[in-house]
């Protein structure tokens, strides 16, 4: 792992971004969108940022196997020894893509061990890319500018919960009042992880299903800046499980 450099991360994640700005601002573009097994959308953007990725990881790292949303499906037999992978969601928050509200990201997380390690999530229409490692730290930048160090937040009380856009649970509200959340906010797809590293917010609790690929980078990018991620049970949260599908999960300033 620490061979990898994240600098060609981050470029990865800028152009796919770029890729998809441009399917965005097509007012001509119904963004092609259909409907994948789970019934989720899928547009044009999703796989145009997709097929970026893979040919950005696989020509700076040919040994290293990508789990992608939009990729083939892999057979957990396949996969249950990787030591080293990539765990991709070329587009996250399809729906806020769709409704145009600017609230999607590009999400790349590096996994060792099953545990993500690295993490990338770039904003395209913010125009501003988070990173962490378990070893660096975590950071948020304008590409091209400078790298800003960021930490979770460390208050105590007056706790502001952060959840979904588009997917939120009424039954959330209850498990929230075993902490000290006084407000809260919402917000589409991975930036919900950037805001707890960032200390925007202070817990992020989310009841409903999600993938592995949905969570990874902002795990990393969160733990790396000193939040704990645990699952609904409060225990460990684990990766590349025969189902990908996640359970709930907790991820908060400690």
């Amino acid at each position: 792992m620490n061979e990898i450099d994240i600098a060609p991360i981050l470029a990865i994640a800028i152009e796919a971004g770029q890729g998809i700005l441009k399917v965005y601002h097509d007012l001509a573009q119904d963004f092609q969108i259909t409907s994948k097994k789970d019934h989720s959308p899928l547009t044009a953007a999703d796989q145009l940022a997709h097929d970026i990725i893979m040919k950005g990881l696989t020509a700076l790292h040919p040994d290293i196997p990508v789990l992608s949303e939009e990729g083939a499906e892999i057979a957990y037999e396949i996969r249950k020894d990787w030591p080293l992978y990539w765990c991709v969601d070329p587009l996250d928050g399809t729906k806020e893509f769709i409704s145009r509200n600017g609230e999607f990201t590009v999400n790349i997380a590096l996994m060792a061990n099953n545990e993500p390690v690295m993490g990338v999530i770039y904003s395209p229409v913010l125009n501003l890319i988070y990173y962490g490692s378990l070893r660096d730290g975590s950071f948020k930048m304008i590409p091209g500018g400078p790298a800003e160090r960021i930490f979770v937040a460390k208050e105590k009380g007056n706790w502001k919960a952060i959840g979904s856009r588009s997917h939120a649970d009424p039954e959330e509200e209850e498990v929230l009042k075993e902490f000290p959340v006084t407000d809260k906010l919402a917000i589409g797809s991975s930036l919900k992880f950037c805001f707890i590293a960032e200390g925007k917010a202070h817990i992020y609790y989310r009841k409903g299903p999600t993938m592995e690929w949905d969570t990874a980078a902002g795990q990393a990018i969160a733990v790396s800046a000193g939040a704990t991620m645990l699952n609904n049970l409060k225990e460990k949260f684990l990766y590349n499980k025969p189902s990908l599908l996640n359970p709930g999960f907790f991820c908060y300033c400690s």
